[in-house]
């Protein structure tokens, strides 16, 4: 919990293309947080910190009634005129990912299920926990060198950290951009085994990579004509590059071509919402 606390923040300045310089984290403990539940905490979320070489410089500790309540806030910084902004994709980009989605929301299933299930069965589901899955929702991975690379070089000319699902973020960058981005089911990059668990579970691997959220890579636009240069660039650091689609002009909105018909559909708004009950 602490380390993903503060990674969902890091992940903020990273779809900027900002670098997470400092952090203020405010606690409200629960009687019923004991002191080694709560190092714990700190331990996961300095662990976060020092990857990413964050430093917590204050914040606030207070009791809490009954629930805990962890409070982030990361501040950045990006280079005058680098800031990667939601508002600039234009029509004739490429609409791309730096990894692949669905795999965090895959293993909040797997892990509801067990948290559900009592004696043998609970055992039995646990052993058969996908871990890159559990991993992928448990210790997600802030794309702050993508995001660098996309601002210290230009070719990045919108960009959104998938946090609340791929689905939602288009939307707000086609909103922001006043453009019609057309996402190609085809494309879509669907790893880690996400397919065979959404199929073992009757689940739609699709729906879980473009609903379901907290992966934390970077959906963004950038110019066709740049596309090889920064899969290569991106390649060098390990990073993958999966380019899922395209900007066109019209009113905006959110297109999905299906795979297996090649026909356009308006993709839902959906996601994650804070003020709703449900993610998906």
């Amino acid at each position: 919990v602490g380390y993903k606390a503060l990674a969902a923040n890091v992940s903020d300045i990273a779809a900027m293309g900002g670098e997470p310089k400092f952090a203020l984290v405010s606690v409200c403990v629960p009687p019923a947080w004991s002191e080694e539940r709560m190092r714990r905490l700190y331990d996961g979320l300095y662990e976060c910190a020092e990857h990413y070489g964050v430093a917590v410089i204050g914040g606030d500790t207070t009791s809490a009634p009954q629930d805990l309540v962890v409070a982030v806030t990361v501040i950045g910084a990006v280079e005058a005129g680098r800031a990667i902004r939601r508002s600039g994709a234009r029509p004739g980009q490429a609409v791309f990912l730096t990894g692949p989605t669905g795999l965090s929301a895959a293993g909040l299933h797997a892990l509801q299920r067990i948290a559900a299930a009592e004696g043998a069965k609970r055992d039995r589901l646990a052993a058969l926990l996908p871990p890159r899955l559990a991993q992928a929702h448990r210790r997600p991975v802030p794309s702050v060198k993508a995001g660098r690379i996309l601002a210290e070089t230009g070719w990045g000319t919108s960009l959104n950290d998938v946090s609340d699902g791929v689905a939602s973020e288009a939307w707000e960058l086609a909103e922001a951009s006043g453009v019609r981005l057309v996402l190609k089911e085809k494309l879509l990059p669907l790893s880690g085994g996400l397919s065979a668990y959404a199929g073992d579970n009757g689940l739609r691997a699709t729906d879980l990579a473009l609903f379901g959220g907290e992966d934390y890579v970077l959906l963004g636009t950038a110019d066709k004509s740049c596309e090889q240069e920064l899969r290569e660039r991106l390649r060098a650091e390990g990073i993958p590059l999966f380019v899922v689609g395209e900007v066109e002009e019209g009113p905006p909105g959110v297109e999905l071509e299906e795979a297996d018909t090649g026909l356009r559909k308006p993709l839902a708004k959906r996601g994650y919402n804070h003020f709703a009950e449900g993610a998906v």
